[in-house]
Formats: C-alpha cells, structure tokens, sequence
C-alpha cells in the first residue's frame, strides 16, 4: 500500500528522521526501483550549507530573512539534484523532487527529462506568491526550507510551470506549535522552518496565476492531475470523469477573502498568509461523493 518513499539529503531537524548520504541512495534506489514505487527527495546537500554557514558574517542579524537565505545557497539544491539524476540514471529509479525553490534547479532537471529518465518535480504555493525582498525583518512565519527567493527565482518557478519543466504544485504543509516559531525573538536562524498552508493553497496560486499566463486548467493539472498520477492513483483521482471517486470542491473563481488566521482549519494557525487578500473561495469540500 506504500505509493513512495521520502528522504531528505540534509537533516531535516527531526532526530527520528535521519537524512541520507550518496552511499545509502545508491543501496536503496534499485529496491525502490524494483517496487516500482517513487523516491520523493528533498534536495539540499550539507557541504554547501556548512561552508555558507562558516562563511557567514557573526555581525549578521538573525532576524533578517537574507541571513537565513545566505545560509542555504541554491548550490545547495543544484548539486543534489545533479547527484539524484546521476543516481536515477544508475538505477532507473524514479526521482520526484520536492520542493523547488531555485532557478538554476531548472537547466539540470530539462536535460535529464530530455533524455528520458523518470524525473519529476514540484514547487511549492509560498515560493510562487512570496519574494525574499518583500519579507520583514523578524517575520519568521516566512522560514521554510528551502527558503523564499527573490523575484527572479519566483520568476522562474511560473515559467518552468507553464513550460513543463516542473510538473506539478504541492503544498508541503509543514505546520509546527506557535512557540516554535520563536515569535517574540524573530530569530529566522533558530525558529522551526516550515510553512501550514494546505487550505489556503488553492486561492494562493490562483491570486497570481492569472498573471503568469496560466488558466483553471493549468491550475487543475498541476494541483490535482499529476500529483495523482505520480502516487499511482490516477485511476481513481485527479480528474472530474465517471467513475473516478467525486472529490471536487464548489469553488468560485472570482470571489474574494482576507485570510484570518482564527478561521484556519489547521490546528496550529500560524500562517504567513494572514492579512493577504486571496482570490478564489472554496464554498463546499467533497470527498468520494460526501461533503465534508
């Protein structure tokens, strides 16, 4: 019943989730090969982050956003991902890599694509609505890994979307306790890295894709479509066809909301996106034909 595996190529800051090194993939990515399953990675090497890490200026302030994102270079991706298509090529394991957040991700992932090996990836809603520029100082409700980019990168994002270079948006809902966060102090180096957004996803990348050329389908396609079809359950999900489980939601276009943070559904409430107004309501959930 397993539809993938997860691994992360650097702590991930859970003790009981260790991370993976070149060896370990190298043993495990033929078996899930042979299971036919898919190996979901997050693709962030150590070595880079360690040598920005010493690098960084000790006058630096922590509750600045461009001290956490000097701390986790694009290098950092770049280097994993050209090591995960290195593997994948060796094994013939298929690699999804989550969370995208760096342009230079994009000329490694078409070629390898070109060439035929089975390479998917996705980005995330925050790194298509939020900017490294626009984020205040203290503001660690923005912290995730790896983190918001500047413009450029977001940039990149929408077009390698429109493209086919990524395939798909999926909301890496990482909820954590308020305290976490560390919202007294503001330190963006020390406060838990993660973003709870599943509910607001939809009506985050619907505000800003209009703008980038894509329509309801686009949307459909790479929030629902291929995220079904990548876990196997494209059978079922991820189209509005006969026979496939009805799992829709009445949902309008046009209309608009002021997210406020008490009206989450996650039990922890602590969202960048308070304050924001989004387009897109959801009016009613549906799973396999019952509301929800």
């Amino acid at each position: 019943g397993v539809l993938a595996f997860k691994c992360f190529l650097i702590d991930p800051g859970v003790k009981e989730f260790a991370h993976v090194d070149e060896t370990q993939l190298r043993e495990s990515m033929p078996i899930v090969a042979s299971l036919g399953r898919v190996l979901m990675a997050h693709a962030e090497l150590p070595a880079p982050i360690a040598r920005a890490v010493t690098a960084l200026d000790p006058s630096a302030d922590p509750r600045c956003h461009a001290t956490w994102l000097s701390t986790r270079p694009p290098e950092a991706g770049e280097q994993a991902i050209t090591l995960l298509t290195a593997l994948a090529r060796e094994t013939g394991a298929h690699v999804h890599v989550v969370h995208v957040a760096a342009a230079g991700a994009i000329p490694i992932l078409r070629p390898a694509r070109a060439e035929g090996l089975t390479l998917t990836a996705e980005t995330c809603p925050h790194y298509l609505v939020f900017r490294a520029e626009s984020i205040p100082d203290g503001a660690t409700r923005f912290k995730c890994a790896p983190p918001i980019r500047e413009r450029v990168h977001q940039e990149a994002l929408w077009a390698a979307l429109r493209s086919g270079d990524l395939d798909m948006i999926a909301s890496d809902h990482s909820p954590c306790p308020p305290s976490l966060k560390l919202p007294a102090e503001g330190d963006c180096l020390r406060a838990w890295g993660g973003i709870a957004s599943l509910q607001l996803s939809l009506a985050a990348v619907w505000s800003n894709a209009p703008s980038y050329g894509a329509t309801v389908a686009d949307v459909a396609r790479w929030m629902s479509e291929r995220p079904a079809r990548l876990v196997g359950l494209d059978a079922r999900k991820g189209l509005i066809e006969p026979g496939r489980d009805a799992d829709l939601v009445v949902w309008d276009p046009d209309a608009e909301l002021t997210v406020e943070a008490t009206a989450l559904q996650h039990r922890h409430k602590v969202t960048p996106y308070e304050g924001m107004r989004l387009r897109g309501v959801v009016h009613e959930t549906w799973l396999r034909g019952e509301r929800v």
